[in-house]
Order: structure tokens, then C-alpha cells, then sequence
């Protein structure tokens, strides 16, 4: 691979110089080790890399608090993150190392929440090792009961003293098996009733929920891995009388789901990114098959469905790339405060780009024919690799509904617009 597809270099207008700077760094030489390491399925040492020596987490922490340089055009908040280069980033680790893709969003999971809420005391004894991949963390929200509906959640957090005590079980853990530290969240006011009411009203809902910083070795803390059809690292969690103090509490009592629902929006935009480059390896995989494998007489290139396939591939790739760019360029030049303005362009650059993907890896596929599902192959694994993305992070069903849910919000808050008389009236 002679260079990486970055949105930097198709879509200059939506970028900085500072981004410029990033992509030049993002060669495939350089990031041909952690691709080793990726395809050794060494998740551990994969983990580290990203940190030292190739300083990709130091994207993941506002520059206020030790991360990379931001430059101008950011809100001026100590808690923004320039979500254009993590576009980046995840652009380069999907056509590279989607295994990679995958420990590095989670680690902004992890860690993003500790900047949000964090005390001065969390972010100094967390975010150093998490910026040099001594220290991985893990997002604890998803239940067996609970996934798109939030609120819904029955992990317990109870007073106990001067502390807490944490019951119940997480399930779809990313980084379980690697992770230091755990930001879980737990409900700390009445538990969900099983009918009747939105998710918001019931037993208390989003107003229950409060975050906690948890050792993943802590007592009273069991893990477990789940296996995969891709080989990512993500298992299962139980709280059993797991105790922590107060100064575990992330924010305020019953800002949980607040919590969890910034550190979800600054990172949506980014899984687009993700798709996106899986999605280019895979445009990418085709044209040298189709310009390489020859039927009839002649290049599979030479036909003139192939041709039309690969149309549609690059079409729908720079469609996604463009949703993606703008929201992202949108996140970060929106003034303090008004991030929840972008999430409709979030949304559907999340919904779009993860489908467009699914459907560009598809026909990458088909191009290839029998060989095209064979393990091992590159467009196997991302046909493995890219299902993940339309579920993770907001389903793209649940992002039709926010996208529906904006458009009407913007379309009522719009003065009515001169229109032709009605009703008779003249």
C-alpha cells in the first residue's frame, strides 16, 4: 500500500494545517508495525503501540490536560477534542489495523468521561499512563437488558457509608480482557419498571444513572471474554459487592447518562471515519483484483457491470466521506456549549457511512468471487470487520431516529413560510 486514503487530502476544505501534519505521519510505514501486531492478534502489545511510540492517545485528551497540541478554531473549553484528527486516525487504523480501530476508539471511551467529570485528582492519577498505553480503559454501559434503551440499565450502585457498593452484570465490554480501569455506569435511584412510560419516566430513568471510575481488579469485580467472528478484545463484567469510595463517583449523583451520552456524541463522528476506511481497503482491494484477474478473454475491469460496481463503491465512499468531514469540521468549530446542535449531522454521518461501508465491502466481495470468502482474505476479514460499526455506538436505527427527531426540531423552531392561501381565503 503506497499511501493512505485521508480525508485530509480529498476534502482540504474541511482541515487544518495541524491535520495536514497528522496525515503525513499516518503512512503505511509507519504504521506497518502495530499492522503486525494487529494480525498476530497480540491485542495487548497492540494497546501499547498506539500510545508509545506512536503517540495516537495523545488525540484522545484535550490539549489542556496533556494532549496534542489543538491549535486554533477549537471551542475555547478545556474539555474539547479535535474530532477531525481522530477522523484521521481512525481513516488510517481501518485500512491498516481495524483490530487497532476498535482498542483505540474504546480507550477514548474510557478516558473521555474522566475528562468531562473527572476531579483534578482522577485526571492526574488516570490520563498520563492512558496518553502513553501504560493504563487501557473500558466503557461499562451496555446490560443484557439494556443497550439502546439507556435508561433502562439495572446495575446498582447503593450508599454504604462514606462509599458505594455496585451489583449487576455488563455485557459487550470492549477492552474487558485488556483494560485497567472501567467507567461503569450504575443506577443510584429506583430501578426501572418493566411497562408503561417512556424509557425517561421509568423508575426515575436517566436522572438515576451516576458514573464511577472502578479498578478492573477490583474486589468484587469478574470478567470474562466473549468470543467474536472478528478477533477484538470484549467480554463480559459482574459486580458482586464490588465497594469503592465516593471519590470514585465521576461528576455529580445522577449525571450519568448526561455523562455517557457527551462522551458517546464526541465520538460518533469518528466511527464514520472507521467505516470509512475499511471501506477505501476495500475500494482499494477490488480495482487490483478486477485490473489483475482476468475471465473471457480480458480483465474483469473490462466488464462493464464490474465497471458499474466499482462506480457505485467510490461514489457512495466519497458521499460518506463528505457527511463524515462536515460533521466533524462542524463538532469542532461550534461554539462552547452548542455541540448538541451537531448531532443530527453526527447521526448521519454515522448512519450513512456504516451502511455505505457494509454495502462497498459487499460488492468488494462479489468482485472477488470464491476467493472473495475465503479466510484470511483481506476483503473477508473487513466483510467481518465493518458489521460491528452499524450497532456499535448507536445502531443505525436508533441514529434515523435522533436524524428525525433534529430535522423536526429545526423545521418547528423555523418561522412559517409565506405560502398560498387557504381554506378559501383570498
Amino acid at each position: 500500500m503506497s499511501r493512505l486514503a485521508l480525508s485530509s487530502a480529498e476534502l482540504p476544505v474541511f482541515f487544518e494545517e495541524r491535520h495536514a501534519a497528522l496525515a503525513a505521519r499516518l503512512t503505511p510505514e509507519a504504521l506497518a508495525p502495530l499492522a503486525r501486531l494487529a494480525e498476530a492478534h497480540d491485542t495487548a502489545a497492540v494497546a501499547r503501540s498506539m500510545g508509545e511510540p506512536l503517540g495516537l492517545y495523545a488525540h484522545l485528551v484535550p490539549e489542556a490536560l496533556g494532549g496534542a497540541p489543538s491549535g486554533s478554531g477549537l471551542p475555547a473549553d478545556a474539555t474539547a477534542i479535535d474530532v477531525r484528527s481522530l477522523v484521521l486516525i481512525r481513516e488510517a487504523l481501518g485500512q491498516v489495523a481495524p483490530l487497532a480501530d476498535a482498542i483505540f476508539a474504546v480507550q477514548g471511551l474510557g478516558s473521555y468521561p474522566i475528562v468531562l467529570a473527572g476531579s483534578d485528582a482522577q485526571r492526574r492519577a488516570i490520563l498520563p499512563d492512558v496518553l502513553s498505553g501504560r493504563r487501557i480503559g473500558a466503557f461499562a454501559l451496555t446490560e443484557p437488558e439494556a443497550g439502546s434503551d439507556v435508561a433502562s440499565l439495572r446495575t446498582e450502585a447503593c450508599r454504604e457509608g462514606d462509599g458505594w457498593v455496585l451489583d449487576g452484570e455488563k455485557v459487550l465490554i470492549s477492552n474487558v480482557p485488556l483494560a485497567h480501569h472501567l467507567v461503569v455506569f450504575a443506577r443510584t435511584g429506583a430501578p426501572p419498571r418493566d411497562s408503561g412510560g417512556t424509557a425517561g419516566e421509568r423508575g426515575g430513568g436517566r436522572a438515576a444513572i451516576t458514573a464511577f471510575l472502578v479498578d478492573s481488579g477490583a474486589k468484587g469485580v469478574a470478567s470474562e471474554p466473549l468470543p467474536m467472528s472478528i478477533p477484538h478484545p470484549i467480554g463480559r463484567l459482574r459486580f458482586e459487592g464490588c465497594r469503592v469510595p465516593d471519590s470514585a463517583r465521576l461528576g455529580e449523583v445522577g449525571g450519568g447518562f448526561k455523562l455517557a451520552m457527551q462522551t458517546l456524541d464526541a465520538f460518533r463522528i469518528s466511527v464514520g471515519a472507521a467505516a470509512n476506511g475499511m471501506a477505501a481497503r476495500a475500494l482499494r482491494e477490488a480495482i487490483a483484483h478486477v485490473t489483475r484477474r482476468r475471465q473471457f478473454g480480458a480483465p474483469l475491469s473490462e466488464q462493464q457491470m464490474v465497471r458499474a460496481y466499482l462506480a457505485e463503491m467510490a461514489t457512495e465512499l466519497d458521499a460518506a466521506r463528505l457527511l463524515v468531514a462536515r460533521a466533524a469540521h462542524k463538532r469542532d468549530t461550534a461554539a462552547a456549549g452548542a455541540a448538541a446542535r451537531v448531532s443530527t449531522e453526527a447521526a448521519m454521518a454515522k448512519m450513512f457511512a456504516t451502511e455505505a461501508a457494509q454495502r462497498i465491502i459487499d460488492r468488494a466481495v462479489q468482485l472477488h468471487g470464491g476467493m472473495g470468502v475465503i479466510e484470511g482474505t483481506e476483503v473477508e476479514r473487513l466483510y467481518r470487520e465493518i458489521r460491528p460499526l452499524r450497532i456499535y455506538e448507536g445502531t443505525t436505527e436508533i441514529q434515523k431516529l435522533i436524524i428525525a427527531k433534529g430535522i423536526l426540531e429545526r423545521a418547528a423552531a423555523e418561522p412559517p413560510a409565506d405560502g398560498p392561501a387557504r381554506d378559501g381565503a383570498r
